[in-house]
């Protein structure tokens, strides 16, 4: 469980379709869905379950669930799900290109300024869900600081964020569970 928690909705849905794609052997291995652009494409995220697994179930423990993620447009109902399930929800536009922009700084943004404003290094907990190397320095400043910081992903998050990161949590196991 977890007091502070922030997810990459993007990172973790198309990594998600990846690994049931290697589950469903629609791929050889992660890395061949990866290369190849093989997705399962039914798959769904519970976003009650991914927060109940990431946050627990109890709301006076937790003092921040995020998701951050980019208008797909025409589905905005999508982040109203997000949201009865409990998270707080920052919805990016895309770009002219229409490519996610400012997904991750946002997250790192929020994640940095409520670990010095409403973290306690000494009991707080901070989830990071996602699987890209791009979040190491601030994990490893983080950790520097006295927090505890967990990632929570797939199996094939990049080494040097599993590495870094207090404790890494497995989603595999949980991957059919997470679905809708």
């Amino acid at each position: 469980m977890s007091d502070l928690v922030y997810v990459d909705n993007s990172n973790l849905f198309i990594e998600g379709m990846r690994v049931k794609a290697v589950e469903k052997g629609m791929a050889r291995n992660i890395f061949d869905a990866m290369n190849n652009k093989i997705v399962g494409p039914s798959y769904k995220i519970d976003f009650g379950r991914l927060h109940h697994f990431i946050a627990g179930d109890d709301p006076a423990s937790i003092k921040r669930c995020m998701l951050f993620g980019s208008r797909p447009p025409p589905n905005d109902s999508l982040w109203k799900v997000a949201e009865r399930a409990g998270f707080e929800v920052i919805v990016e536009d895309r770009n002219i290109k229409n490519k996610e922009k400012k997904v991750d700084t946002g997250l790192v943004a929020y994640m940095m300024r409520d670990a010095y404003k409403i973290a306690d290094p000494g009991s707080d907990t901070i989830t990071l869900v996602a699987g890209d190397a791009d979040f190491v320095p601030s994990i490893e400043l983080l950790k520097g600081d006295g927090y505890r910081v967990e990632v929570a992903f797939w199996d094939h998050a990049a080494k040097e964020l599993r590495d870094c990161a207090s404790k890494f949590v497995s989603l595999n196991p949980i991957l059919n569970h997470l679905a809708l």
